[in-house]
Protein backbone atom coordinates (compact mmCIF):
# COMPACT_ATOMS: atom_id res chain seq x y z
CA UNK A 1 0.00 0.00 0.00
CA UNK A 2 2.98 2.38 0.89
CA UNK A 3 4.54 1.64 -2.08
CA UNK A 4 1.87 2.91 -4.43
CA UNK A 5 0.89 5.79 -1.92
CA UNK A 6 4.69 6.99 -2.50
CA UNK A 7 4.44 6.56 -6.18
CA UNK A 8 1.48 8.68 -6.46
CA UNK A 9 2.71 11.51 -4.80
CA UNK A 10 6.30 11.54 -6.42
CA UNK A 11 5.02 14.56 -8.40
CA UNK A 12 4.04 16.68 -5.37
CA UNK A 13 7.14 15.26 -2.94
CA UNK A 14 9.45 15.82 -6.14
CA UNK A 15 8.20 19.89 -5.91
CA UNK A 16 8.05 19.96 -2.14
CA UNK A 17 10.95 18.05 -0.88
CA UNK A 18 13.05 19.83 -3.91
CA UNK A 19 12.62 23.24 -2.10
CA UNK A 20 12.77 21.88 1.47
CA UNK A 21 15.92 19.87 0.89
CA UNK A 22 17.36 23.53 0.09
CA UNK A 23 16.03 24.77 3.44
CA UNK A 24 16.72 21.87 5.54
CA UNK A 25 20.60 20.84 4.21
CA UNK A 26 23.50 23.28 4.06
CA UNK A 27 23.40 23.82 8.43
CA UNK A 28 21.00 26.65 8.02
CA UNK A 29 20.24 28.31 11.33
CA UNK A 30 16.73 28.45 12.52
CA UNK A 31 15.86 32.11 12.61
CA UNK A 32 13.25 34.56 10.70
CA UNK A 33 14.52 34.19 7.38
CA UNK A 34 14.76 30.62 7.54
CA UNK A 35 10.69 30.96 8.74
CA UNK A 36 10.29 33.34 6.08
CA UNK A 37 12.02 31.03 3.33
CA UNK A 38 10.19 27.49 4.58
CA UNK A 39 6.50 29.67 4.29
CA UNK A 40 7.27 30.37 0.18
CA UNK A 41 7.80 26.81 -0.21
CA UNK A 42 4.87 25.08 1.79
CA UNK A 43 2.55 27.72 -0.54
CA UNK A 44 4.12 27.21 -3.53
CA UNK A 45 3.48 23.66 -2.94
CA UNK A 46 -0.56 24.99 -3.14
CA UNK A 47 -1.60 24.45 0.54
CA UNK A 48 -2.82 27.92 0.19
CA UNK A 49 -4.23 29.84 3.17
CA UNK A 50 -3.24 26.87 5.27
CA UNK A 51 1.03 27.58 4.62
CA UNK A 52 0.41 30.78 6.46
CA UNK A 53 -1.23 28.83 9.79
CA UNK A 54 1.46 26.35 9.51
CA UNK A 55 4.21 29.22 9.58
CA UNK A 56 2.34 30.87 12.11
CA UNK A 57 2.64 27.67 14.59
CA UNK A 58 5.81 27.33 13.48
CA UNK A 59 6.59 30.90 14.91
CA UNK A 60 5.12 30.50 18.07
CA UNK A 61 6.98 27.33 18.99
CA UNK A 62 10.52 29.18 17.61
CA UNK A 63 9.39 32.50 19.68
CA UNK A 64 8.74 30.03 22.93
CA UNK A 65 11.96 27.92 22.50
CA UNK A 66 10.09 24.93 21.83
CA UNK A 67 11.38 24.51 18.46
CA UNK A 68 15.41 25.63 18.33
CA UNK A 69 16.77 23.69 15.19
CA UNK A 70 15.56 23.45 11.43
CA UNK A 71 16.01 19.37 12.47
CA UNK A 72 13.26 19.81 14.99
CA UNK A 73 11.40 22.36 12.33
CA UNK A 74 10.86 19.45 10.14
CA UNK A 75 9.42 16.60 12.50
CA UNK A 76 7.22 19.62 13.73
CA UNK A 77 6.02 20.09 10.20
CA UNK A 78 5.09 16.56 10.10
CA UNK A 79 3.36 16.34 13.04
CA UNK A 80 1.53 19.60 12.31
CA UNK A 81 0.28 18.52 8.42
CA UNK A 82 -0.56 15.15 10.51
CA UNK A 83 -3.40 16.65 12.82
CA UNK A 84 -4.15 19.01 10.04
CA UNK A 85 -5.36 16.02 8.14
CA UNK A 86 -6.65 13.84 11.31
CA UNK A 87 -10.23 14.33 12.54
CA UNK A 88 -13.59 13.16 11.29
CA UNK A 89 -14.76 9.79 10.97
CA UNK A 90 -12.78 8.26 8.24
CA UNK A 91 -14.50 4.54 7.97
CA UNK A 92 -17.17 3.77 5.66
CA UNK A 93 -20.43 4.27 7.46
CA UNK A 94 -22.76 1.46 6.60
CA UNK A 95 -26.31 0.51 7.12
CA UNK A 96 -27.22 -1.32 9.90
CA UNK A 97 -29.34 -4.04 7.50
CA UNK A 98 -29.54 -3.81 4.17
CA UNK A 99 -28.12 -2.48 1.41
CA UNK A 100 -25.52 0.84 2.36
CA UNK A 101 -26.30 3.17 -0.42
CA UNK A 102 -23.36 5.41 -1.24
CA UNK A 103 -24.06 8.61 -3.44
CA UNK A 104 -21.52 9.96 -5.43
CA UNK A 105 -21.12 13.46 -6.66
CA UNK A 106 -18.46 15.79 -8.48
CA UNK A 107 -18.09 17.97 -11.67
CA UNK A 108 -17.56 17.28 -15.08
CA UNK A 109 -13.64 15.62 -15.31
CA UNK A 110 -13.22 15.47 -11.40
CA UNK A 111 -12.86 11.17 -12.23
CA UNK A 112 -16.10 10.70 -10.54
CA UNK A 113 -17.16 7.13 -12.81
CA UNK A 114 -13.14 5.57 -12.71
CA UNK A 115 -13.78 6.79 -8.74
CA UNK A 116 -16.82 4.72 -8.90
CA UNK A 117 -14.80 1.85 -10.61
CA UNK A 118 -11.96 1.77 -7.62
CA UNK A 119 -15.08 1.75 -4.90
CA UNK A 120 -16.50 -1.23 -6.38
CA UNK A 121 -13.34 -2.94 -6.50
CA UNK A 122 -12.67 -1.94 -2.97
CA UNK A 123 -15.70 -2.95 -1.97
CA UNK A 124 -15.86 -6.77 -3.79
CA UNK A 125 -12.14 -7.30 -2.43
CA UNK A 126 -13.71 -6.79 0.99
CA UNK A 127 -16.59 -9.64 0.01
CA UNK A 128 -19.32 -7.15 -0.44
CA UNK A 129 -21.87 -7.41 -3.19
CA UNK A 130 -22.34 -4.62 -5.47
CA UNK A 131 -24.98 -2.68 -7.40
CA UNK A 132 -24.30 0.29 -9.58
CA UNK A 133 -26.81 2.86 -10.41
CA UNK A 134 -26.33 4.74 -13.42
CA UNK A 135 -27.58 8.48 -12.38
CA UNK A 136 -25.62 10.54 -14.93
CA UNK A 137 -28.55 10.41 -17.33
CA UNK A 138 -27.76 13.25 -19.66
CA UNK A 139 -24.51 12.06 -21.36
CA UNK A 140 -25.05 8.91 -22.89
CA UNK A 141 -21.35 8.37 -22.76
CA UNK A 142 -21.16 8.29 -19.08
CA UNK A 143 -23.79 5.82 -18.78
CA UNK A 144 -21.39 3.72 -21.38
CA UNK A 145 -18.51 4.05 -19.59
CA UNK A 146 -20.00 3.16 -16.05
CA UNK A 147 -21.65 0.00 -18.04
CA UNK A 148 -18.24 -0.75 -19.20
CA UNK A 149 -16.83 -0.83 -15.80
CA UNK A 150 -19.49 -2.59 -14.66
CA UNK A 151 -18.90 -5.51 -17.06
CA UNK A 152 -15.50 -5.54 -16.35
CA UNK A 153 -15.88 -5.54 -12.60
CA UNK A 154 -18.88 -8.41 -13.33
CA UNK A 155 -20.98 -5.98 -11.04
CA UNK A 156 -24.99 -5.48 -12.38
CA UNK A 157 -25.92 -1.84 -13.23
CA UNK A 158 -29.30 -0.57 -13.01
CA UNK A 159 -29.58 2.67 -15.71
CA UNK A 160 -32.27 4.59 -17.84
CA UNK A 161 -33.07 5.97 -21.23
CA UNK A 162 -30.54 9.25 -22.30
CA UNK A 163 -32.41 11.93 -20.49
CA UNK A 164 -34.23 10.29 -18.42
CA UNK A 165 -35.35 11.51 -14.58
CA UNK A 166 -32.14 10.26 -12.59
CA UNK A 167 -34.62 10.40 -9.46
CA UNK A 168 -36.25 7.77 -10.95
CA UNK A 169 -33.10 5.55 -12.12
CA UNK A 170 -32.12 6.05 -8.27
CA UNK A 171 -35.68 4.88 -7.45
CA UNK A 172 -35.07 1.20 -9.37
CA UNK A 173 -31.84 1.19 -8.15
CA UNK A 174 -32.72 0.87 -4.87
CA UNK A 175 -35.49 -1.09 -5.86
CA UNK A 176 -33.61 -3.89 -7.43
CA UNK A 177 -30.74 -3.59 -4.03
CA UNK A 178 -33.51 -4.56 -1.95
CA UNK A 179 -34.63 -7.18 -3.89
CA UNK A 180 -31.05 -8.68 -4.86
CA UNK A 181 -30.07 -8.38 -1.10
CA UNK A 182 -27.16 -6.43 -2.32
CA UNK A 183 -24.28 -5.05 0.47
CA UNK A 184 -23.42 -1.87 -1.34
CA UNK A 185 -25.75 0.45 -3.93
CA UNK A 186 -23.40 3.18 -5.44
CA UNK A 187 -25.28 5.70 -6.86
CA UNK A 188 -23.50 7.85 -9.94
CA UNK A 189 -24.89 11.64 -10.63
CA UNK A 190 -24.54 13.69 -13.39
CA UNK A 191 -20.76 15.25 -13.28
CA UNK A 192 -22.14 19.08 -12.94
CA UNK A 193 -20.64 22.03 -12.21
CA UNK A 194 -21.20 23.47 -8.89
CA UNK A 195 -22.64 26.50 -10.00
CA UNK A 196 -26.13 25.32 -11.69
CA UNK A 197 -28.25 25.76 -9.40
CA UNK A 198 -30.72 23.62 -10.79
CA UNK A 199 -28.76 20.60 -11.52
CA UNK A 200 -27.98 20.94 -7.57
CA UNK A 201 -31.81 20.84 -6.81
CA UNK A 202 -31.74 17.55 -8.95
CA UNK A 203 -29.24 15.92 -6.66
CA UNK A 204 -31.35 16.87 -3.41
CA UNK A 205 -34.06 14.93 -5.05
CA UNK A 206 -32.01 12.09 -6.05
CA UNK A 207 -31.02 12.37 -2.24
CA UNK A 208 -34.45 12.21 -0.94
CA UNK A 209 -36.30 9.52 -3.56
CA UNK A 210 -33.26 7.36 -1.52
CA UNK A 211 -33.99 8.05 2.07
CA UNK A 212 -37.76 7.27 1.14
CA UNK A 213 -36.87 3.85 0.35
CA UNK A 214 -34.07 3.15 3.02
CA UNK A 215 -33.88 4.11 6.28
CA UNK A 216 -30.84 7.19 6.81
CA UNK A 217 -29.91 6.82 2.97
CA UNK A 218 -27.66 7.61 1.96
CA UNK A 219 -25.30 5.82 4.24
CA UNK A 220 -22.52 8.02 2.53
CA UNK A 221 -22.34 11.27 0.14
CA UNK A 222 -19.09 10.95 -1.28
CA UNK A 223 -17.34 14.09 -2.92
CA UNK A 224 -14.70 13.31 -5.65
CA UNK A 225 -12.62 16.19 -6.20
CA UNK A 226 -9.81 16.46 -9.02
CA UNK A 227 -6.35 17.78 -6.83
CA UNK A 228 -4.58 19.05 -9.91
CA UNK A 229 -7.43 21.66 -9.52
CA UNK A 230 -5.72 22.98 -6.23
CA UNK A 231 -7.70 25.55 -4.71
CA UNK A 232 -10.45 25.50 -6.73
CA UNK A 233 -11.54 21.90 -4.85
CA UNK A 234 -11.81 23.60 -1.43
CA UNK A 235 -15.00 26.23 -3.20
CA UNK A 236 -16.30 23.10 -4.71
CA UNK A 237 -16.03 20.84 -1.53
CA UNK A 238 -18.28 23.87 0.32
CA UNK A 239 -21.00 24.36 -2.31
CA UNK A 240 -21.88 20.65 -2.67
CA UNK A 241 -22.04 20.03 1.00
CA UNK A 242 -24.12 23.06 1.67
CA UNK A 243 -26.71 21.01 -1.15
CA UNK A 244 -25.91 17.56 -0.11
CA UNK A 245 -24.34 16.79 3.65
CA UNK A 246 -21.63 15.62 1.84
CA UNK A 247 -19.77 13.16 4.39
CA UNK A 248 -16.39 12.06 2.73
CA UNK A 249 -14.54 13.39 0.13
CA UNK A 250 -12.65 11.01 -2.30
CA UNK A 251 -9.62 12.72 -3.57
CA UNK A 252 -8.55 11.52 -7.42
CA UNK A 253 -5.95 12.05 -10.01
CA UNK A 254 -3.06 12.98 -6.97
CA UNK A 255 -0.63 10.74 -9.34
CA UNK A 256 -1.01 13.58 -12.23
CA UNK A 257 -0.14 16.49 -10.53
CA UNK A 258 2.19 18.52 -8.02
CA UNK A 259 -0.40 19.55 -6.65
CA UNK A 260 -1.02 17.43 -3.54
CA UNK A 261 -0.53 19.85 -1.03
CA UNK A 262 -3.74 20.91 -1.60
CA UNK A 263 -5.21 18.30 0.61
CA UNK A 264 -3.83 19.49 3.53
CA UNK A 265 -5.34 22.77 2.36
CA UNK A 266 -8.91 21.09 1.22
CA UNK A 267 -9.17 19.41 4.83
CA UNK A 268 -7.70 22.34 6.45
CA UNK A 269 -10.76 24.77 5.44
CA UNK A 270 -13.79 22.37 4.79
CA UNK A 271 -14.85 20.09 7.67
CA UNK A 272 -15.41 16.91 5.63
CA UNK A 273 -13.30 13.63 6.27
CA UNK A 274 -11.41 12.78 3.16
CA UNK A 275 -12.00 8.83 3.08
CA UNK A 276 -10.34 8.05 -0.45
CA UNK A 277 -6.84 8.83 -2.51
CA UNK A 278 -6.76 8.04 -6.12
CA UNK A 279 -3.34 7.30 -7.11
CA UNK A 280 -3.57 5.97 -10.15
CA UNK A 281 -6.04 5.32 -13.49
CA UNK A 282 -6.30 1.24 -12.51
CA UNK A 283 -9.33 -0.30 -10.86
CA UNK A 284 -6.86 -1.34 -7.44
CA UNK A 285 -5.14 2.50 -7.49
CA UNK A 286 -7.07 3.61 -4.77
CA UNK A 287 -6.24 4.09 -1.30
CA UNK A 288 -8.42 4.35 2.13
CA UNK A 289 -6.74 7.71 3.42
CA UNK A 290 -4.61 7.49 6.18
CA UNK A 291 -2.83 10.78 7.37
CA UNK A 292 0.52 9.37 8.74
CA UNK A 293 1.54 7.51 6.01
CA UNK A 294 -0.04 10.31 3.43
CA UNK A 295 2.56 12.75 5.25
CA UNK A 296 5.47 10.90 5.25
CA UNK A 297 4.74 10.15 1.90
CA UNK A 298 4.59 13.54 0.87
CA UNK A 299 7.44 14.68 2.83
CA UNK A 300 10.32 11.98 2.76
CA UNK A 301 12.66 12.10 0.19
Amino acid sequence: MFKKLWKGLAKTREKLTSGLKGLFSGGRQLDDDFIEDLEEVLYSSDMGATAVKIIERVQKAYKKREIESTEQVFEFLKKDLAERLSGGDTSLRRAASGPTVVLVAGVNGSGKTTSIAKLTKHFKEQGLSVLLAAGDTFRAAAVEQLTIWADRLDVPIVKGETGSDPAAVAYDAVEAALARQVDILLVDTAGRLHTQKNLMTELEKIRNVLSKKIADAPHEVLLVLDATTGQNAVQQAKLFSETIQVTGLVLSKLDGTAKGGAVISIRDQVDIPVKFIGVGEQPDDLEVFEPAPFVDALLES
